[in-house]
């Protein structure tokens, strides 16, 4: 028991980053029909450039909010330059997924002539730890779950509460009835791009201040993520956060427990599993095609 209460904790903080790349990389979904393979690479990128303005004397809270602008920036500009222009093309789901693997690839070699190969090291957001069931707790894990499930509330508050998050609501389910009541298709894909790259800005800003940031750093977090958006359900927000927690909390117990050098083959066998049972994810829904 004393063994498994860290093991859950960690689990709850690598899950509550998991969940915020998982909500991002369903709100583009959901609104844009793109499987964002860049996601969590776009926000690597913006962490490098926080980075840097910490080292020139940005505080670490100003650098979270650096990294989030420059995340979410990055996925306009993506989403208008490389996306828009094949919006008509017959196979645009399958072109933008090879398109954002493309980019994660390019955003990668990038990150490595600009800043190097080498590790960069993160500061916490903030120091110490507390003691809870007799553990030491990092302060920096407890506050990032706590970011973290404040981002995911305010997420949902807005759209369920705003008008624009209605929109977007509207415009994922049906596109083309959303575009003959006047909601602006291009603003909605905009301000979705721009919240999903932000949420995986924050998940990465946590995540690199328990370790340290490298070109690749985004692959873990990227396919964790990705497995809790199928798990969760590919077009259920809510979904996606409960699938990033579970992910986060399985791949613990399983390091702890059986061995971290198998913990990828229990986590993603356990996912093929759920799968098998619920093809659409545990909170997913079946969508019926017109034939």
């Amino acid at each position: 028991m004393h063994f498994l209460v860290p093991l859950l904790i960690s689990g709850i903080v690598t899950g509550a980053a998991y969940g915020l790349v998982a909500l991002g990389k369903t709100i583009i979904f959901k609104t844009t029909d793109t499987v964002n393979f860049a996601i969590a690479d776009i926000a690597t990128l913006a962490a490098f450039v926080s980075i840097t303005a910490m080292h020139a004397g940005l505080p670490v809270w100003g650098g979270l909010l650096l990294s989030i602008a420059v995340a979410g920036t990055l996925g306009i500009v993506t989403e208008r330059l490389l996306l828009r222009r094949i919006a008509r093309n017959r196979y645009r789901i399958f072109v933008a997924l090879v398109i954002m693997i493309g980019l994660a690839l390019v955003i990668r070699a990038g990150i490595g002539a600009t800043w190097g190969h080498d590790p960069v090291k993160f500061p916490a957001l903030v120091p110490g730890s507390v003691r809870l069931a007799g553990i030491a707790i990092p302060l920096n894990k407890i506050v990032a779950t706590v970011m973290a499930l404040i981002a995911m509330g305010v997420v949902a508050w807005f759209f369920t509460h705003t008008s624009f998050g209605v929109a977007m609501r509207a415009s994922a389910e049906d596109p083309f009835a959303a575009r003959l009541v006047g909601i602006n298709a291009n603003r909605v894909a905009a301000i979705a791009w721009f919240i999903g790259c932000g949420l995986a800005a924050i998940s990465i800003f946590f995540l690199a201040a328990d370790s340290a940031l490298t070109p690749v750093f985004a692959l873990v977090p990227l396919f964790r993520a990705l497995a809790g958006v199928f798990l969760g359900g590919l077009t259920s927000m809510p979904g996606a956060v409960l699938g990033g927690f579970a992910i986060g909390m399985l791949d613990n117990l399983a390091a702890g427990y059986v061995s971290a050098s198998f913990r990828d083959t229990i986590v993603f066998s356990v996912i093929v599993l759920v799968l098998f049972i619920r093809p659409e994810g545990l909170l997913g829904k079946t969508r019926a095609e017109r034939v």
